[in-house]
């Protein structure tokens, strides 16, 4: 009787060993709006997305790598120092800066292959997750329409997910955001972190079950 008892609970702890899995890891690089300008760090949308994936048993780091007034262009200047480390899944917010100063669409979206390329070559099986940006519908032109498209195309080239517009519920609305109107407030960031992880959590559950080298079975 005390062998069947053993047993099982040797089994037991052989199947939480084996479904255990270690740490894995989110980058997000972005501008302002993944920073949380003017708020503590801990009140932007990457790091409440941390809380969620801790709420639902899903084992992440999340690391912030976003900057106020993030270009396409700087994002490729500070991209390396963060691929170092593993990245499972990478968020991509950036643009948005680029097109209030009118850098030709072609030469944004050039950039962000660029830096979606340069963590793909580091990290063959990162998931890409591409949040999109939207100019404001003032001037209807053939540049905000060229802008509002890059988004979705960088999805398609890539396989990634795509949250079309990372603001989406928050734009425009007084009570969403900072008195410049431009920056969610913390009430904003959460209606951001919902957006993201709406596309995030399938993701995030797939990556989850995938085991690393060290824990495939060597043959």
């Amino acid at each position: 009787m005390r062998v069947c008892i053993a047993l099982i609970a040797w089994s037991v702890f052989s199947l939480q060993t084996v479904h255990a899995s270690p740490t894995k890891t989110i980058l997000v690089l972005g501008d302002s709006l993944s920073q949380g300008f003017g708020l503590t760090p801990g009140e932007a949308y990457p790091m409440l997305l941390g809380k969620k994936l801790r709420a639902a048993g899903l084992n992440f780091q999340v690391t912030n790598a976003s900057a106020a007034g993030g270009t396409t262009e700087g994002g490729l200047e500070r991209l390396p120092a963060h691929l170092k480390r593993k990245i499972d899944i990478f968020i991509l917010e950036l643009g948005i800066n680029d097109a209030f100063r009118g850098v030709p669409v072609d030469q944004i979206q050039n950039n962000l292959q660029q830096i979606i390329d340069k963590v793909k070559a580091r990290n063959p099986n990162v998931r890409v997750v591409i949040a999109g940006m939207q100019l404001p519908n003032y001037a209807a032109d053939g540049y905000v329409s060229a802008f509002g498209k890059v988004f979705a195309d960088l999805a398609a080239k890539n396989g990634a997910a795509l949250a079309p517009y990372l603001l989406q519920k928050v734009a425009g609305d007084p009570s969403m955001n900072l008195s410049d109107g431009i920056h969610p407030n913390a009430a904003g960031q959460k209606i951001l972190a919902e957006t993201v992880w709406n596309v995030l959590e399938p993701v995030a559950r797939d990556i989850a079950v995938i085991p690393s080298a060290s824990e495939r079975p060597h043959r």
